[in-house]
């Protein structure tokens, strides 16, 4: 029986080998270094697109411009700045983020937890490398939507210029 079983082993290994072989061997559809081109591409482009907290407040009354959360649903729904639109950042693909903003040229202001401090419960600061705003960025340039802002002020929650709404505002 042992020799049996063997015979058959040693019969069909080569042909499961064989069959393997004739697979083709496919990549991830993970591109780092076409990402590192990409990012050295906008970093120079953001450095132009940084707005104090004022003219963000001055470009959101625009009804073409929209400003974007990108931060988890429940972060989102817990509270975010008025009038934002959300789309969580792991969600971007190129249908989603048309559906939200269908035209390419819509202004879209951008801001993240590490912009408000004083309220560790819904805005947890991230380790400044690693900010939400900079993967937004990028991400939102490379599928063609380059009328970008991002607030580059760090604002007190309490600050009156800033309005939220959410489930925990009172």
């Amino acid at each position: 029986m042992k020799s049996t079983i063997k015979t058959i082993v040693l019969l069909f290994l080569p042909l499961t080998i064989i069959a393997q072989k004739k697979q083709p061997q496919t990549k991830s559809l993970v591109d780092i270094e076409g990402f590192e081109k990409l990012t050295q591409e906008v970093m120079e482009y953001r450095e132009t697109r940084l707005l104090p907290l004022d003219q963000f407040l001055e470009f959101a009354k625009d009804e073409n411009t929209i400003i974007l959360d990108t931060r988890s649903k429940s972060g989102y729904k817990q509270k975010h700045i008025k009038g934002a639109v959300h789309i969580n950042f792991s969600d971007f693909t190129e249908k989603k983020l048309a559906k939200i903003i269908p035209s390419k040229n819509t202004r879209i202001l951008i801001y993240c937890n590490n912009n408000i401090i004083g309220d560790t419960i819904n805005f947890a600061t991230k380790m400044a490398p690693l900010a939400l705003n900079i993967p937004t960025f990028i991400n939102l340039y490379g599928y063609g939507y380059e009328n970008v802002y991002e607030l580059s002020s760090l604002v007190l929650v309490e600050d009156k210029r800033l309005i939220f709404e959410g489930t925990t505002i009172k």
